[in-house]
């Protein structure tokens, strides 16, 4: 397949720009991937379609304030930083803006206390080292000055900052929110346990590469950027114990847990770092159902979904959901994809 098979047009009045309230009162495409027939529902109304007995799969992460502002030191140049990750000795990865023009040892001043942050050495893809002079922690300076990282097609600040966060995140670690999760409410999540639904968490700290577009047409040439994720052991026991589906909440959960999924289609607990490429052909030995959102043309994400319930079937849905005017990508309506 060629990158241009995933493409389809989107009218832009209809890329979500504020979340719905209350979460479960977005809207719900209910997709089988078997027929192709389509139910349109409202996401509180989602345990209609679980059964006792089936899991529900959820990524735990929780999103740094990640994107950092501030002006080059001696200069009103304005400058952006987007923490990604950890290195050594203190310093993150990191993509500046402009990147060309800061060179090595640059000073950039950043929030309110004008926090020095220095501009390193460069590494591949783009990204920078940065380090702080002082003895304070990166982790430290975002919690003070840092902003949700949203995605560019986003124009505005959310004006809750937990409005871009899931209600179970947990694990500080991602830079994007896992956002099929985000239509969950507590309540929604208590009336699931109390039908007989198991709910395990598992996490997955999204990072750029989930976003990283498809520059090559041969969508096979493509390389996924690692992301770490880690299964506990009580929620792989779970899984493997279940005695209904797995219910994958998002993209990102499927990627662990076919990760590790085992020969046997049993799912191995542990972390580690995964670079997996799910497109057409894939075989799934694990995931029997997906909650997802609606994504954007050309991407890794909509390959995914794709090869779980066929480029045909879910290009046919979108343009129904287009039809229907639903709402897009990350604050956007959701998809229930059933075997």
């Amino acid at each position: 397949m060629r990158l241009a098979d995933f493409d389809y047009t989107l009218p832009p009045d209809l890329i979500a720009q504020r979340p719905v309230s209350p979460r479960d009162a977005s809207r719900l495409l209910v997709l089988d991937r078997a027929t192709g027939r389509i139910t349109h529902r409202i996401f509180k109304e989602i345990g209609d379609y679980l059964r006792p007995g089936d899991v529900l799969a959820l990524n735990d992460t929780r999103v740094l304030p990640a994107r950092l502002r501030g002006r080059r030191r001696g200069s009103s140049g304005a400058v952006e930083v987007l923490l990604l990750r950890p290195a050594t000795d203190g310093a993150w990865e990191a993509l500046v803006r402009p990147g060309r023009r800061l060179r090595p040892g640059v000073v950039v001043e950043v929030g309110p206390e004008a926090a020095a942050l220095e501009i390193g050495e460069r590494l591949a893809g783009g990204r920078r080292m940065v380090r702080l002079p002082t003895g304070e922690t990166m982790m430290g300076l975002m919690q003070r000055t840092g902003e949700a990282p949203l995605p560019p097609y986003i124009r505005r600040p959310v004006e809750n900052p937990d409005d871009y966060q899931t209600v179970y995140a947990r694990i500080d670690g991602a830079v994007a929110a896992p956002t099929a999760g985000l239509h969950f409410t507590p309540e929604l999540l208590e009336r699931l346990r109390a039908q007989g639904v198991e709910i395990v968490t598992l996490t997955l700290h999204v990072g750029p590469g989930t976003f990283q577009p498809v520059l090559t047409d041969d969508i096979t040439a493509h390389r996924m950027e690692g992301e770490h994720y880690r299964i506990a052991p009580e929620a792989a026991e779970t899984i493997n114990a279940r005695r209904g589906r797995l219910v994958a909440v998002g993209t990102t959960t499927v990627r662990a847990l076919e990760t590790a999924a085992l020969p046997d289609d049993r799912v191995s607990a542990g972390s580690g770092w995964t670079e997996l490429f799910i497109l057409a052909g894939f075989q799934f030995r694990v995931t029997e159902a997906l909650v997802t959102n609606f994504h954007l043309p050309r991407t890794t994400l909509l390959m995914l979904v794709s090869a779980f319930a066929g480029r045909e079937t879910i290009l046919s849905a979108y343009a129904e959901a287009i039809h229907e005017r639903y709402r897009f990508y990350s604050f956007g309506d959701a998809m229930l994809i059933l075997t």
